[in-house]
């Protein structure tokens, strides 16, 4: 039987220990590659370089199935499939990343955003992330990714939508189980700090603290509530942002602006 061929991104870097631990994991059921910034790259979003060349220098690393890019996660999907890979992946898995990605995080998040960029090329696609950022323990995370792989395949429903998977950075003894879930709230408090160069030039440092919206009545199924719970929250993300109550009411609106009979 085939194995499955797995591209493997991040945002954190190609050096980053959450990707080193689930190519372990990946190992004995894919042939996987890896297509990485060289770099760390978080919170780029979706965004792709068009300025300036972009580089890929094959490393040692990961057998020697490795590229380092000096892009962004998205430019090393791209690249990966239209350049690099001699076969096209069945499946692109972007992380572990170091830190939740949950609620509106998923719009600044370049981990997700290297899944999506697999997505948009036609490929099932995970991103997964562990809740926490200064000791976090990836061992579940990678475990479970490598459970879920070919079970996304085998039911083919993720060629529409990616699957963002949030792990509690926990021993497997004490995760509670796994949700899917719908995107959170999450708010930030931006707070940029005013610092001064050495010429006197004021220059801005961005931090923020982030809070966490549980509505009560509804919120229960969300990923920021799930996390809470010590659960796994996975969820499905497609592309389509088209509000479509708000594109019925327009066009109902336009109508009578234009003296159109409904």
């Amino acid at each position: 039987m085939k194995k499955l061929r797995i591209l493997l991104t991040n945002d954190d870097s190609i050096y980053a220990p959450g990707l080193a631990v689930l190519w372990d994991a990946l190992q004995d059921i894919a042939e996987v590659d890896v297509v990485a910034p060289d770099r760390e790259r978080s919170a780029t979003g979706h965004g792709i370089t068009v300025d300036q060349p972009l580089r890929a220098e094959r490393i040692s690393m990961f057998d020697g199935r490795a590229w380092a890019v000096n892009g962004t996660p998205a430019d090393c999907v791209k690249l990966a499939i239209s350049c690099l890979l001699k076969e096209r992946p069945d499946l692109v898995i972007a992380g572990i990343n170091r830190g939740p990605n949950l609620g509106i995080d998923v719009l600044y998040s370049g981990t997700v955003s290297g899944a999506l960029e697999g997505l948009i090329s036609g490929i099932a696609a995970l991103a997964v992330s562990v809740t926490d950022y200064h000791s976090p323990d990836y061992r579940y995370a990678a475990s479970f990714t490598r459970k879920l792989a070919p079970l996304v395949l085998e039911n083919g429903f993720c060629r529409d939508s990616l699957l963002n998977i949030n792990v509690p950075s926990l021993p497997p003894e004490q995760i509670r189980g796994v949700k899917v879930t719908r995107l959170g709230n999450r708010k930030y408090v931006n707070c940029f700090e005013t610092r001064t160069d050495p010429r006197g030039r004021a220059y801005y440092w961005l931090g923020g603290d982030v809070i966490d919206v549980i509505d009560d009545s509804s919120g229960m199924d969300t990923d920021v509530a799930t996390i809470r719970e010590n659960m796994v929250s996975i969820t499905p993300i497609h592309i389509d942002l088209t509000n479509y109550r708000v594109l019925n009411i327009l066009k109902d609106l336009l109508g009578e602006l234009s003296g159109e009979e409904k």
